[in-house]
């Protein structure tokens, strides 16, 4: 039986266009996507734009824009630039679909019929840019939110409340478990803040228009949590619901982990579902010290980055340096040092050199290595290739990009020990001559291989230079061996040419 797989970012809020720190996200989970389906597992790969709520309604209107027509061309220039990215989603789900919009009344219906959601008058504080409520207690002084910082206001409304209390021991356990939400660290803060003791939460708002009706009380509308979280389950029409549910990886930002590990899978237990199997919060991309973010306006365009420097260099660098659910501060010339160090110097370089040689000491051809060779390669590009595995099993993408490195590093180091120049003088000397050469193209083959979950670009671009006529396919191509001998090279343009001006964006 095929294995399979699904993995989900949170769905971006439709407020304003994506910046960075939203892309890094989308590309964490497009590589491990891309990295299952290379292993032949069936993959569900989701993604999609949150698209009711205040925010998006005071954004459309400070625009004098319709709230539809503002979300379809939010959605829209989310969509292009995912392309341009390289995200392979399956799909992308917006919570204005009729298809979501059912799903989510029939759901909030099965909630009240079974009463784990009632109607309550409340009255509190509001925080419209984190959309959550709070009590006098849990506020900040001077009633300020506790997750932004930013004022609250004050509402007194009836809404309908899911009995989020109910399920206090089983989320407990659920967090008890060491693997459900990674890092360790967002767990213990997920642990700690559930052991203080879980209310009820309000699950619709009264007379705010710009959302799903609740269709028994018509003055309602359905609130985010109902609204926004059930898109993972809404998506799996048909027979895909059978097939991925419950999902294996939901990738989310550290300050929606807590929705994410509490009242996703309360709701989950309370429609007798079976909960998702991982959760991973990443940390944030910071500028200057300051998370990035639409609202504090120090937004990095990403578009910028795309058509300065190329797509594979932009998620190269998002993979590779920011640490497992560690905050980065993204710099340009942070991102420039590992264009020109990692990919121009160690990557490029090698290819550059490898089919030169081949070029003038193998006529063109890939040689035979005649079973001349040391085996040095080969044994780093093998415990190389089970490191990358080990480390994109625990979702550390920087570590898997590290492990490939080494095959790169260890191939630089490899043409100076074995100086083909010098071996290329000495007739007796031929056969090794084949085998070194082999070798070095070989190591670049897996190479190319093993980073086609991370590139979209490179690895067909390396095949090519290596005399073949197509990108890496499967994930077996990272086993040793694959490159036939009498191949012809074909020499093309430097991999990634080395920047030495950066341009600010």
């Amino acid at each position: 039986m095929t294995e399979r797989y699904y993995v989900t970012t949170a769905i971006f809020y439709a407020n304003d266009r994506l910046h960075i720190g939203h892309c890094y996200e989308s590309v964490i989970a497009d590589a491990l996507a891309r990295y299952h389906r290379a292993r032949g597992e069936d993959v569900f790969f989701l993604t999609g734009t949150d698209e009711h709520g205040i925010k998006v309604e005071r954004r459309a209107a400070a625009l004098r824009r319709d709230p539809q027509g503002w979300v379809d061309e939010i959605a829209g220039a989310n969509q292009t630039l995912f392309a341009a990215l390289g995200i392979s989603h399956d799909d992308f789900i917006r919570t204005t679909q009729e298809r979501h919009k059912q799903a989510v009344q029939r759901i909030f219906a099965q909630l009240r019929a079974q009463g784990d959601i009632y109607l309550d008058a409340y009255e509190g504080w509001y925080c419209p840019y984190e959309e959550s409520f709070w009590t006098e207690t849990k506020a900040l002084p001077g009633h300020l939110c506790p997750e932004c910082g930013r004022p609250l206001e004050r509402t007194r409304e009836t809404a309908y409340r899911f009995r989020l209390s109910k399920y206090q021991a089983q989320i407990e356990a659920l967090l008890g478990q060491p693997d459900f939400l990674v890092p360790a660290t967002r767990r213990n803060e997920a642990l700690a803040f559930v052991r203080q003791g879980l209310e009820d939460i309000a699950v619709s708002r009264a007379g705010q228009p710009w959302g799903i009706p609740v269709d028994f009380d018509p003055g309602h509308t359905v609130y985010v949590w109902i609204d926004a979280l059930t898109n993972y389950i809404n998506a799996l029409e048909g027979d895909r619901f059978g097939r991925f549910w419950p999902a294996d990886l939901h990738i989310v930002g550290k300050d929606i982990a807590r929705f994410h590990v509490v009242i996703w899978p309360a709701l989950l237990l309370a429609l007798g579902l079976p909960l998702p199997k991982q959760v991973y919060a990443h940390g944030w991309i910071n500028l200057n010290g300051e998370r990035i973010s639409k609202s504090r306006g120090n937004v990095v365009d990403p578009w910028a980055l795309i058509e300065q420097y190329g797509v594979d260099a932009v998620r190269y660098y998002l993979l590779r340096e920011v640490g497992f659910g560690l905050d980065c501060n993204y710099t340009e010339d942070a991102l420039v040092r590992r264009i020109n160090t990692d990919l121009a110097n160690d990557l490029g370089n090698l290819l550059s050199r490898t089919t030169q040689l081949i070029n003038k000491f193998a006529g063109g051809q890939v040689p035979d290595p005649a079973g001349a060779s040391d085996g040095v390669l080969q044994a780093v590009a093998s415990e190389a290739v089970q490191g990358a595995e080990e480390a994109l099993a625990q979702l550390r993408t920087g570590e898997a990009l590290a492990e490939i490195w080494r095959i790169v590093e260890r191939a630089n180091k490899y043409v100076e020990e074995q100086a083909p120049w010098a071996l290329a003088k000495d007739p007796g000397q031929s056969a090794k001559l084949g085998a070194v050469l082999y070798d070095l193209a070989e190591a670049l083959r897996v190479t190319a291989a093993a980073l086609s979950p991370f590139l979209v670009e490179t690895p067909g671009r390396i095949y090519l230079q290596l005399g073949l006529d197509r990108a890496p396919a499967h994930w077996a191509e990272t086993q040793w061996g694959g490159l036939q001998s009498g191949v012809s090279i074909q020499r093309g343009a430097p991999l990634f040419p080395r920047i030495e001006k950066v341009t600010k964006h």
